[in-house]
Parts: structure tokens; C-alpha cells; sequence
């Protein structure tokens, strides 16, 4: 197996950046920093990352919300890192990031928010069906893919920024 990246915390100043629309106070965001856990595989066989909220949640059809995960990702140059919802939380309550998959590029990590990783999501169920969420479940997942280039590619741009940054 390869071994192509680290995941870390982001610094406490930027989790309480990203935390800002929960209207915490600094005790109680310390107390969820503190227990942010790192991405793990549940099993040697498994290939996603499984993330876990930082927060206690519930939606209802149609309702969306922004989990600031309080993580990043170091990786090779040449991999990246796509995050989807776990497969049961998809399948039981068609729960979707709000952009289909999230892809963390590998320079990500160093823009200026520190490559904090955010997961958009909505239960889209049309079964009427709520979903609950407590501190520390897994709720979406995170898998290192490689890819490639073109021959004729040559950007020589670097990234400084999160979302849409690139796309100008």
C-alpha cells in the first residue's frame, strides 16, 4: 500500500474562524477542538478516510448545513484527496455534499486557511426521512486518488485560497 499523505488539525484560530457560524464561546470551541479526531480507515480493506463532525446536528429534508471539520491533508504532489458521504448515510437518507464530491488538491493544504477541509452537505430524502448527527460520528469519507497530467501541461500558478480560488 502507498502511503501518499498525513492528516493534521488546523490550528485553533482557524477551527474558531471556520466554527464562526455556530456562535460558540471560546471555552466551548476549545472543548471541540480538543476533540477533533483525525481521519481513520474502520478496517485494513477499507479505502475511505472516515471524517467525523465536530458538531451535534440534525437535518431535516431539504435542510443543508457547513461542518467545519477542523482538518487538513499533507500528500504527494501528484494525488488527491476526494471526499464523499459514507455510503450508508447516502443510501439510508440520500444525504449529498453540496458540490457531488469534494476534491482537496494536494496544494490546498497551504493556502492561506490552512487547507482547512470543509463538508458541505444536504439531506436530500424523499422519504421524509431525519437525520441526526452527534459530535464525533462519521459522517462523510475521504479517499487518496492519484492522477495525471497532460503532456503539454505547464501551470506554474500556486494556489492562495480555498473554494473557487482557482477558477478565475
Amino acid at each position: 500500500m502507498t502511503r501518499v499523505g498525513k492528516f493534521e488539525t488546523v490550528s485553533f484560530e482557524q477551527f474558531k474562524s471556520g466554527m464562526e457560524d455556530f456562535g460558540l464561546d471560546e471555552k466551548s470551541l476549545k472543548e471541540k477542538y480538543d476533540n477533533i479526531k483525525l481521519p481513520a480507515r474502520a478496517t485494513s480493506g477499507s479505502a475511505g478516510y472516515d471524517i467525523r463532525s465536530t458538531v451535534d446536528f440534525t437535518l431535516e429534508p431539504g435542510m443543508t448545513i457547513k461542518i467545519p471539520t477542523g482538518i487538513r491533508v499533507r500528500m504527494l504532489e501528484d494525488w488527491m484527496l476526494a471526499v464523499f458521504p459514507r455510503s450508508g448515510l447516502g443510501f439510508k437518507y440520500r444525504l449529498q455534499l453540496n458540490n457531488t464530491v469534494g476534491i482537496i488538491d494536494s496544494d490546498y493544504y497551504y493556502s492561506d486557511n490552512e487547507g482547512h477541509i470543509f463538508v458541505k452537505i444536504t439531506n436530500d430524502s424523499n422519504e421524509g426521512k431525519t437525520l441526526s448527527i452527534k459530535e464525533g460520528d462519521a459522517f462523510a469519507q475521504a479517499i487518496f486518488i492519484p492522477y495525471g497530467i497532460t503532456e503539454d501541461d505547464d501551470v506554474k500558478s500556486v494556489r492562495n485560497g480555498g473554494f473557487g480560488s482557482t477558477g478565475s
